[in-house]
């Protein structure tokens, strides 16, 4: 399959619009309406039901766009893997949360890159929602992620416990936190059902973030409160920077490397035994 068509189809899905897809791929609205005919053609069903409303996805297109997704990241991949120095052995592909990359792979690079020097490395931030099956579909070579399911076919190896705590750097204890200031951060599926069954009355907080070192950042600059992995905020509470609410339900989620080929000589293997001794090294267990 010619991997334009790939990329038209996702512009579609993306805008809604054969129009705005063809200004997004460059290319003229004619041109656009022909791919997606080639590719119906070429999957013997219509992927997309025309109205004027715009382009919606048929149950055929809604089963394609994952595979279409697959498709161009990996050519994308491709491109980019092939176009690597001679003397590069390997690219390896890692993929987590954000909250994974704050405070901890981050750290890692320098020790990765300083262990595998002939290996290139891409990282990804990737919602949790698709990080297995990027890693199953070969996207990724290894995910970063708390609580993984349903693994089938995957290896899963613990590299440590996160401690998600209320910490806050409003020192005015008349206040009430959840009316004043309180910052809802996404740290994923398993935060956010465990937060409404906590929280299940406070109000909608008018400010919320996917990204946790834009909440951090926020509550250095307006005193405020929000739940932060331990390891992240351990020495602002420390230096007395931040205080931690004592009687607040705290949130615990193991974080895992997870990775398709199990050979322990393979890289995907070593590198998750260089994170997993890197977290041990790093992080103390609790508050």
């Amino acid at each position: 399959m010619d991997i334009e068509l790939a990329r038209t189809f996702l512009a579609i899905v993306e805008t809604g619009s054969f129009l705005e897809a063809a200004n997004k791929v460059y290319v003229t609205q004619s041109t656009v309406s022909m791919r997606i005919r080639s590719l119906e053609q070429q999957l013997g069903r219509p992927v997309f039901e025309r109205g004027k409303s715009g382009a919606t996805l048929t149950p055929a297109g809604h089963r394609f766009h994952k595979h279409a997704q697959a498709l161009v990241r990996c050519w994308t991949q491709a491109r980019i893997d092939a176009s690597l120095p001679d003397a590069v052995e390997a690219a390896l592909e890692i993929g987590a949360v954000p909250s994974l990359w704050d405070g901890f792979l981050i750290d890692t690079m320098p020790e990765l890159m300083q262990a595998f020097p002939n290996v290139a490395v891409h990282g990804s931030t990737v919602s949790t929602e698709t990080l297995l099956s990027q890693t199953t579909a070969g996207a990724l070579d290894l995910a970063v992620m708390y609580d993984p399911r349903n693994t089938v076919g995957l290896t899963a190896m613990q590299l440590f416990e996160d401690d998600f705590v209320l910490v806050s750097s409003d020192f005015d204890t008349s206040r009430n936190l959840f009316e004043e200031n309180y910052v809802l951060i996404d740290w994923g599926p398993e935060f956010r059902a465990d937060h409404l069954l906590n929280f299940p009355g406070i109000p909608t907080p008018m400010l919320q973030l996917g990204i946790g070192t834009l909440g951090l950042n926020y509550l250095k600059a307006q005193p405020s409160a929000g739940y932060f992995p331990w390891r992240v905020v351990a020495q602002e509470v420390e230096t007395g920077w931040l205080r931690v609410i004592e009687d607040a339900p705290r949130f615990a989620y193991a974080a895992y490397a997870v990775f398709a080929d199990d050979d322990p000589e393979s890289l995907p293997c070593k590198a998750a035994q260089l994170l997993s001794a890197f977290a041990k090294e790093q992080f103390p267990v609790t508050a």
